[in-house]
């Protein structure tokens, strides 16, 4: 596997900062927010000094039921190539169910949602990935995530689980320790243990980011500090294996450079502990030599545990992996009953935390709503969200939304209201009114201060 080094998310808010960075060998960009025939001049600029770029995929739903829709494939294939990279990620996880394979309507999350362990899973799983591979131009790895939710009945562990796919398919790892950290917390996993079961030799690079605990809940925003256990974790994993790259990611409330040069030392230095702890382990087992030839490590742990696939039929499994994942889905975005097995308080503050990224998504892609709304746009926005589940992707989302209050009245204000019948107007025709979204948001932010 190619030796990344040490880098960094890309993201627009931070591109000239990232420029500036020392000791920045490689950069991920998140792979749905790069136009292969437009590409920022940032990254323009850091692939012609020679740094590297690896697009960051996070739609496409591997680790759904369906196939993988053949043209998110050819985009991402796209983006590898426009970029000169030498592989691409996704995330072993599903991201939207329903539709025609379980006769049900067709639901979107917005987000990454967890697999269950289950052989049925997996089967699908590694039939999505191969599939995956063979419309990529460059080797696939795929990322481990964070869950704030049990499946009842898992069959594996995360580390076994894990092993199985890379063994079966081939495909690389992207092993995320501040996701095995989240799972610590949340589902009672030990890193440790993961690491153990890890097909080591299988890593492509490794993800290092922050997140906040709130109720015994850790939830991996992606916007605070690295805390020091995923760090721990770092080492644990840099004392079993040398990763060929490591990335901080960083998401939102972007602090100051310094501070992000400062999380990267402090990266360098749970590697270099780790690194130091596999020298002694080395010598140490050079020393013991009379031990070699058993089998140790993560094939002798997962083979034994997991064993041989059971041959199943493939269709069967699909339907059977689309309906639970439905009934799941459902549950979290369109209030059904919550299926059984599952931790109703749990299921809980997974829904809210699909509203609130929603939100925090539909404003981003339609930054005038917020402008429009006010203060009011958040707590209008969760409301709509109880009962209108997202179908589609969110700029859609965001018309919907505006029909949803138009239909209502709202805003109360009529100034407002004229303001976001507008703004309707010009996104939901055949043509935009105006194609400058930059000099949109700026005129409705006078409209709405003209009215202060």
């Amino acid at each position: 596997m190619e030796r990344l080094g040490t880098g960094i998310g890309w993201r627009p808010e931070i591109a000239d900062a990232v420029e500036r960075m020392p000791g920045i060998d490689w950069v991920e960009a998140v792979a749905e927010n790069v136009c292969p025939g437009h590409l920022p001049d940032s990254l323009r600029r850091l692939r012609e000094r020679g740094v590297t770029v690896v697009p960051h995929g996070v739609s496409l739903g591997l680790g759904g039921a369906d196939r993988p829709d053949a043209g998110r494939l050819t985009a991402l294939a796209e983006r590898a190539e426009a970029l000169g990279s030498p592989l691409v990620t996704e995330h072993i996880a599903f991201v939207r169910a329903g539709g025609p394979l379980t006769a049900s309507p067709h639901l979107e999350a917005g987000h990454l949602l967890p697999l269950p362990r289950t052989r049925d899973a997996l089967d699908v799983l590694c039939e999505n990935v191969r599939i995956a591979q063979d419309s990529l131009p460059v080797p696939l790895a795929v990322e481990n995530i964070a869950a704030l939710v049990c499946w009842p009945g898992e069959e594996m562990t995360e580390g076994q689980f894990l092993y199985e796919l890379a063994d079966r398919t081939g495909v690389r790892l992207l092993i995320d320790v501040a996701n095995l950290h989240t799972n610590h917390v949340n589902r009672g996993e030990d890193p440790s243990k993961a690491l153990a079961e890890l097909p080591l030799e299988a890593i492509a690079y490794v993800h290092v980011a922050g997140g906040f605990e709130r109720d015994g809940v850790w939830h991996d925003s992606h916007a605070h500090p690295v805390p020091p256990p995923v760090l721990d974790i770092l080492t644990d994993l840099a004392s079993r294996v040398s990763p060929p790259g490591v990335l901080l990611e960083r998401d939102e409330n972007f602090p100051q450079p310094a501070e992000l040069e400062g999380e990267l030392t402090a990266i360098r230095r749970a590697l270099e502990a780790g690194a130091v702890e596999r020298v002694k382990t080395e010598l140490r087992s050079a020393a013991g030599a009379a031990g070699a030839g058993h089998e140790t490590g993560a094939a002798g742990a997962t083979r034994g545990a997991s064993g041989p696939p059971p041959p199943k039929g493939d269709g069967a499994a699909r339907q059977r992996l689309g309906l639970a994942q439905a009934a799941l889905l459902s549950a979290l975005v369109a209030g059904t009953p919550v299926p059984e097995g599952f931790d109703r308080v749990r299921l809980g503050v997974q829904a809210r935390a699909l509203a609130a990224k929603r939100a925090d998504v539909v404003a981003k892609v339609a930054p005038e709503l917020p402008v429009i709304l006010g203060d009011g746009y958040r707590a209008a926005f969760l409301g709509y969200a109880q009962t209108h589940p997202m179908t589609a992707g969110y700029r859609r989302d965001a018309l919907s939304f505006a029909e949803y209050l138009l239909a209502d009245g709202r805003p109360g204000e009529a100034r407002a209201r004229q303001e976001l019948r507008q703004w309707w107007r010009e996104r939901s025709g055949p043509a935009p009114l105006s194609r400058r979204p930059a000099h949109r948001l700026a005129r409705a932010t006078r409209r709405v201060l003209s009215r202060r």
